[in-house]
């Protein structure tokens, strides 16, 4: 199961609560290579979708980047050239994703791949103008700093716990009852 099935299970069945408020900023979506054209070629699925339907429930305000985000550019720092010492070719590359971050006016980019935060948020931010963008976060971070942690009435954590059962046996998930 992947992070973007996972994060969209506990939110559609209420496992967590979002609070949208908390990111009224113009937010857009940062479509990495991996999680979208190699999974659908490897896999026959991309996970754009569901990344973009959690990001509408954490956020107010999503611009898309361009018309298909199979069609998203690629930042520049994937095959290992954010860890390469290419730092001239990796920051011309991503020099396309820079304009096109700038264009969208979005304040806040979500990237669920740490080679794509990584560049465009140290390397992109500090070469280029990339007009109002001020952030790039993580798809987790952005749930985690989304949830709404008002108290659980007894029926909802009852139902929480049989939600993580049922998710734990499905998963052949065993824990001791000591790690509970």
């Amino acid at each position: 199961m992947s992070i973007f099935e996972l994060l969209e299970e506990y939110i559609k069945t209420g496992r967590i609560k979002i609070d949208k408020s908390k990111h009224p900023q113009l937010t857009t979506i940062h479509d990495p290579c991996n999680y979208g054209r190699k999974s659908l070629a490897a896999f026959g699925d991309h996970h754009c979708d569901r990344s973009r339907w959690i990001t509408a429930q954490c956020c107010e305000n999503i611009v898309e980047m361009c018309d298909s985000a199979l069609n998203n550019l690629c930042c520049g720092a994937g095959g290992g050239a954010w860890a390469m010492p290419y730092d001239q070719e990796r920051l011309a590359y991503g020099k396309m994703k820079a304009d096109q971050i700038k264009k969208s006016g979005a304040e806040m980019v979500m990237a669920p791949c740490h080679n794509c935060r990584d560049q465009i948020m140290k390397g992109l931010a500090k070469e280029f103008d990339m007009g109002n963008y001020k952030e790039t976060i993580y798809i987790w971070e952005l749930v985690a700093e989304s949830l709404d942690f008002e108290p659980w009435s007894k029926e909802e954590i009852e139902k929480a716990h049989a939600e993580r059962d049922a998710q734990f046996e499905r998963d052949g998930v065993e824990l001791d009852e000591e790690q509970w």
